[in-house]
């Protein structure tokens, strides 16, 4: 949010240094992003002085220039070539002298520089208005007025207004100061604790006065809930024109571009005292009335931008006898808006519900200044008050007399909060004991009634417009920031106490694994938990009424929380596929969620997602692409890293993977892995082939948790491995073989490794081949060939009865 200084001025008399105010503004909770300076006129007219013309004669080289000789109060006249038809002795002109800064009709600076225009020696240049800046004319240079001092910098004749403009990054709870009239309140209550009593300088009304009654526009609200007040009056005999140099340069030094003169005003006011107006041009109120309305789900209404919208059955609209006509409190329509041709408005002011705003606003992907101040909450006590301030600025300047009643329709007035503040809470709550009577000064400093003081503590009303504050640590909290938070003192005593400790704990487990997939090239992603229903559309595996829906979501994007870590993964794949990134490992630890007819479940996962290329090209080595075998590997060495040495592994059929593994201890599920299908990566834009692995946290760390580690001593006796090539059936999984061999010997059998599989010629039709290796250890003893021997052969003969295996 930009805030002028210029504009904090007018509520109240400072003239400390823009960083100064910065800095108490940071220290007050209105964190200032940075200052910009501002100023009317680019470059500010820095070189441009007065300039008198003493000689004018014909360029002795060119028909159409003259040969000036002007006298800019230096010691030496300027010989400058002009080329204006209404350039004369005597005139007082506007002279950009050498090593002057101008810039052009886009902006671009460009430098005034010593030079010769046919054969003539040019000192400067004698400058037209839109040369400046200060107007569109290019006619003829600009002629000033005679009793100018020569030498006089231009800047300081026109009165070039030179400001700072705050950035500050208003937090979403501080609707209070949407406006410069708020921040000025906060000032006000920062300047008070530095001991200078400041007065809060408001526009007055005094001279508001209705001049006749021939513009009535009735007013009903058939929606007092989502609008729970609305004001308005008639101005009549209007001439839009071009707002005054000072309106627009206040509007401009906070980045918006003046409109009119009306709409101008409206603009002003919003941002003055933090109030939206809306402008009707009253001609086009059908029917003289304005009505306060919801409309029929689909309802076509153009807006502003020219863009046809669908209307909700909850968009609240402000219409006409007969059509719609805006938006309330989110954007105008195309039909109803202030032109040149207006000659009469209804001025509206109001106070809208902010949910529905916040709504209607999210479902048009709207994000208008109006929009931003209503969805938040403004001030409902001020509506009438910035209509009159507003109605007098416009009798002012675009002409009119203001030619109705107020209307003002208020049926349930929306009522101040009552807290109760206690002096020991808010002493333990802010670690430090503040004066009583600096307390109460804070208070009314920020516009907080006291009712009344006991021993125990104050008896508040808190104004309507502070949403935000409503019990009492808010309370406090606003006595905190406005006392400074640099006042409270560390404590020398630091206490801690004992806490127990898990035997797993999640988060180191959590950096173990990571670190070992980043070890493996992958990379950490962190995806929204919100994420857009219409993915979930692409799978029947997962059931929309286990959705968890927002109430009121950011976008139609955001609607509901996530229950698969995929989709948000997948358009972190496409980011970077689109970017030409071909070597794709990515890792992302979370949360699903999930409704149940009874309860809400959270469900931790970590996903694996890989793509396009295993490793990165190298000169030593050609890259390869990733494979189902690569990603079942690094899913093997993650179980193995955490403990997990045997499990099962089953086929996995949904629509999710068009192949894929399911891998279980018992009946629990640890890991889902496969190919994601064409289907649901077509509609990411994805072409490459993309693996993903879903991890059940939850259900590791229960596993792990409930392993006992054992420590043993490295055997001293050796190894022997002996190997086996088997003739098999497709359908039998190297999983089923190795399950099936440690079931037959428990004892001496250590590992169990595929290192060859043979499919193709010489084998017959349904069979393939796998070479199998074992490795037998022994740890009291050296293993003797026929142990050895009858250990291959009861293996042997569990491969033929239980797969019918025979060895090639």
């Amino acid at each position: 949010m930009k805030i002028s200084y210029n504009w904090l001025k007018q509520f109240i008399k400072i003239n400390q240094k823009p960083d100064e105010v910065a800095e108490l503004l940071t220290n007050l909770g209105l964190e200032v992003e940075g200052i910009d300076a501002f100023v009317s006129v680019p470059g500010g007219l820095q070189g441009v002085v007065v300039g008198h013309v003493l000689e004018c004669i014909p360029h002795p080289n060119a028909d159409r220039l003259k040969l000036t000789k002007v006298d800019v109060g230096e010691k030496t006249h300027l010989q400058i070539v002009c080329g204006a038809p209404n350039v004369a002795v005597g005139q007082k002109v506007p002279v950009a002298t050498i090593g002057t800064t101008l810039y052009d009709a886009q902006g671009k600076p460009w430098e005034i520089k010593k030079g010769k225009i046919r054969g003539e020696e040019s000192q400067g240049m004698i400058c037209a208005e839109d040369e400046l800046h200060l107007g569109s004319s290019h006619e003829g240079i600009m002629v000033l007025d005679k009793t100018i001092k020569i030498g006089t910098p231009l800047a300081e004749v026109l009165g070039i207004e030179n400001d700072s403009v705050f950035e500050i990054g208003l937090t979403p709870n501080r609707a209070d100061a949407m406006s410069h009239w708020g921040v000025a309140r906060d000032l006000r209550a920062g300047f008070l604790q530095k001991n200078i009593a400041l007065e809060l300088i408001t526009p007055s009304t005094s001279s508001f006065h209705v001049a006749n009654r021939a513009l009535k526009i009735d007013v009903s609200v058939e929606n007092p809930e989502l609008a729970p007040r609305y004001c308005g009056l008639t101005i009549n005999g209007l001439k839009i024109e071009d707002s005054p140099t000072w309106l627009q340069n206040r509007l401009r030094a906070i980045g918006l571009s003046p409109i009119n003169n009306v709409v101008d005003i409206t603009n002003y006011i919003l941002h003055e005292l933090g109030q939206p107006l809306h402008a009707f041009d009253a001609s086009k109120i059908t029917g003289g009335k304005v009505v306060v309305k919801t409309l029929p789900e689909g309802t076509p209404f153009v807006t502003l931008d020219g863009v046809q919208r669908k209307l909700n059955a909850e968009d609240l609209m402000i219409c006409n006898a007969e059509a719609p006509m805006c938006i309330a409190g989110v954007f105008g329509g195309m039909e109803s808006g202030v032109t040149k041709d207006t000659t009469s408005i209804f001025l509206e002011s109001a106070y809208f519900n902010p949910i529905s705003i916040r709504k209607t606003a999210k479902r048009h992907g709207l994000n208008t200044d109006a929009s931003f101040r209503f969805e938040r909450g403004i001030d409902p006590n001020i509506t009438e008050y910035a209509l009159m301030v507003a109605a007098i600025m416009i009798e002012e300047i675009a002409g009119g007399e203001i030619s109705s009643d107020i209307v003002d329709i208020y049926p349930k007035k929306i009522k101040d909060h009552q807290v109760f503040l206690s002096f020991e809470n808010t002493a333990k709550l802010i670690g430090e004991e503040i004066p009583k009577e600096t307390i109460k000064q804070i208070l009314t400093s920020l516009e907080i009634k006291i009712n009344n003081v006991t021993e125990t503590g104050i008896g508040i009303t808190i104004p309507a417009y502070r949403n935000d504050v409503t019990r009492e640590a808010d309370v406090i909290e606003e006595v905190l920031r406005v006392y400074g938070y640099n006042k409270i003192k560390t404590s020398t005593k630091l206490n801690a106490s004992m806490a127990s400790v898990k035997k797993v704990e999640d988060y180191k487990i959590q950096d173990k694994v990571a670190s070992q997939l980043i070890a493996l090239g992958f990379h950490e992603m962190l995806n929204n938990s919100l994420t857009n229903e219409t993915y979930y559309k692409l799978t029947q595996t997962i059931q929309e009424a286990h959705h968890v829906k927002m109430l009121n979501p950011l976008s139609k994007d955001l609607e509901i929380l996530r229950q698969s870590m995929l989709f948000g993964g997948l358009e972190s794949l496409a980011f970077n596929l689109n970017r030409k990134i071909d070597t794709i490992k990515l890792f992302e630890f979370g949360k699903t969620y999930h409704q149940y007819p009874n309860n809400r479940e959270e469900h931790k996962h970590l996903s694996l997602l890989v793509s396009g290329n295993k490793t990165k090209d190298n000169w030593t080595s050609p890259s390869q692409k990733t494979t189902f075998f690569y990603v079942k590997g690094v899913v093997a060495s993650l179980l193995q890293g955490l403990g997990i040495d045997t499990y099962a592994e089953n086929d996995l059929k949904n629509d999710i993977f068009s192949e894929g593994i399911s891998i279980q201890k018992g009946k629990k599920l640890l890991v889902a892995f496969g190919i994601v299908s064409k289907k649901i990566t077509k509609d990411f834009g994805i072409e490459e082939e993309v693996f993903y692995a879903d991890f059940q946290w939850d259900t590791i760390l229960l596993e792990i948790s409930e392993t006992n580690m054992k420590v043993a001593p490295i055997p001293k006796f050796p190894k022997v491995k002996r190997d086996f090539a088997l003739l098999l059936d497709q359908d039998v999984r190297f999983g089923n073989l190795k399950e099936a061999a440690f079931q037959t010997e428990k004892e001496l059998l250590k590992e169990v490794s595929l290192f060859d599989v043979y499919t193709g010629k010489n084998l017959p039709n349904g069979k393939k081949s796998y070479a199998l290796s074992f490795t037998l250890q022994d740890e009291n003893k050296t293993l003797t060939d026929k142990q050895i021997d009858k250990i291959m052969a009861k293996l042997q003969q569990k491969f033929e009865t239980e797969f019918g295996a025979s060895l090639r």
